[in-house]
């Protein structure tokens, strides 16, 4: 076995970081073989179609990776947490942190590139078959379309690359473990130093009120020079959701522990309360992703609405308004469908975090059938440790997307409009509900029935 499976355990434990690569390529693939598809097209005609959808392309497909980091992070982070006791002992017999931490960076490597090159080849044939069949229909026109973007290979690379960055960072609690924690009886991460946290929520303060201060400037300059509000805008978004994500885990912690509240008094709803905030960075690691994929989401949902709604309160001929408005809903479609990917990401990654977890307290949950916990009660447990989580996020996401989305619409084109642009889409925020139901759903059934499975006995025996 090598030191890779000894730190990070078997495939199955990694199929998430495999699986967030495949969604990267394929969503990569379909993105640059469409544009060059296009860009054959528009030779043709003289349009310009192929060139800005790969533009468009490359920031999108940006987008889907940084998510893809978030998610892979969390992943291999989660894992290790539940293998600190192997480490150790590992680090007892002689093995390096640092040895140990390139372990883990060559096998999300191995792993993330392989799925990354699945997912390419998936995206490819999936695109081209597409392609053979509008031409077939005469929706494409007959012409030589190039089999292979040019851009594949960079994204490959640039996957390969994310994973293992994400192992690198994933990867931390290894050179916290020393080997006197084999020692003990349980294995814990180290105690996180408060020099680093005080400076962590610095950062986070900083990052969050001044990007807000920069969102409301933005907002401000909107009125009159929209071509200073924007750019104003994205870097206020940039900053206080970089602020957010670095202060994350004092912010969500607190907000699942409100939530969690009301989600009853019986003995399952007071054991699913303390799950979902007894390892305030497991809580993090399990919805921060599904945050950023949600508000991706409502923030070109509620944008795309906010300019529908200004450009309804122009004078413009009639004929005029109405092209506008079918332009920006086509626009919109199109956009929400792209980025919506991201959020699938994230889900996946959610949905892995929450049955990686649940695994690791096989030994936990043995208890509690041995105490007298009825397989209802460990079901009800688990489902409501899933909306508390997963609610939380949803929550979260919904508003930020709706202040970003809004605020964004605002310095583009608010001069144009009297008072603030409000969006609000009703059918965007009811099918981000659906969602977040199905993804309770979900989370919440597989590590149910796998838990159930393990006999009271058979789970009291599992060294955790």
């Amino acid at each position: 076995m090598s030191r890779s499976n000894l730190v990070l355990g078997s495939l199955r434990e990694l199929g998430t970081v495999a699986l967030v690569a495949g969604l990267c390529g394929t969503y990569a693939a379909v993105l640059m073989t469409t544009s060059s598809i296009l860009a054959a097209t528009s030779a043709q005609t003289g349009g310009s179609e192929g060139f800005v959808l790969s533009i468009a392309a490359g920031v999108f497909v940006l987008i889907a990776l940084y998510v893809g980091v978030v998610v892979i992070i969390n992943c291999v982070d989660t894992v290790i947490a539940g293998r600190l006791r192997q480490i150790a002992l590992l680090r007892l017999l002689g093995s390096r942190g640092a040895d140990l931490r390139r372990a883990v960076m060559r096998g999300t490597a191995a792993v993330g590139s392989l799925g990354a090159a699945i997912g390419l080849v998936v995206g490819v044939v999936l695109t081209h078959g597409i392609r053979l069949v509008l031409v077939a229909h005469g929706t494409l026109p007959h012409a030589h379309y190039p089999l292979l973007s040019g851009g594949l290979l960079w994204a490959f690379a640039s996957i390969a690359a994310a994973a293992t960055l994400a192992g690198w960072l994933g990867s931390r609690p290894v050179l916290g473990v020393s080997p006197a924690a084999a020692l003990s009886g349980a294995a814990v991460a180290a105690p996180r130093r408060r020099q680093a946290s005080v400076l962590r929520a610095t950062l986070a303060a900083l990052g969050i009120l001044g990007g807000g201060v920069m969102l409301g400037g933005a907002a401000w300059l909107g009125e009159t020079h929209p071509d200073l509000g924007f750019p104003l805008a994205f870097a206020g978004s940039v900053a206080s959701g970089t602020g957010l994500l670095i202060g994350a885990r004092f912010v969500i912690p607190a907000a699942v522990a409100g939530l969690s509240r009301l989600l009853g008094r019986d003995p399952a709803s007071v054991v699913a309360r303390r799950n979902a905030v007894l390892d305030p960075l497991r809580t993090t690691r399990s919805t921060m992703g599904l945050v950023i994929g949600v508000t991706l989401v409502t923030t070109f949902a509620t944008g795309m609405d906010a300019l529908r709604r200004s450009v309804s309160s122009w004078d413009l001929p009639a004929d005029t308004q109405a092209e506008a408005e079918r332009v920006l809903a086509m626009t919109s479609t199109i956009l929400i469908c792209i980025i919506v990917i991201s959020a699938i990401i994230a889900a996946v990654g959610f949905v892995s975090t929450m049955s990686l977890s649940v695994v690791q307290r096989h030994r936990e949950i043995g208890m509690l059938r041995a105490l007298g916990f009825t397989r209802s009660q460990v079901r009800t447990m688990i489902t409501k440790e899933s909306v508390a989580l997963s609610t939380t996020a949803v929550l979260l996401g919904l508003v930020l997307g709706l202040l970003y989305g809004t605020l964004g619409a605002q310095s583009l084109v608010g001069g144009m409009s009297p008072g603030l642009i409000w969006g609000a889409p009703p059918e965007a925020i009811a099918a981000i509900g659906v969602g977040g139901l199905v993804l309770v759903i979900v989370a919440s059934r597989g590590p149910a029935r796998r838990a159930l499975r393990v006999a009271p006995i058979e789970a009291l025996r599992i060294d955790s």
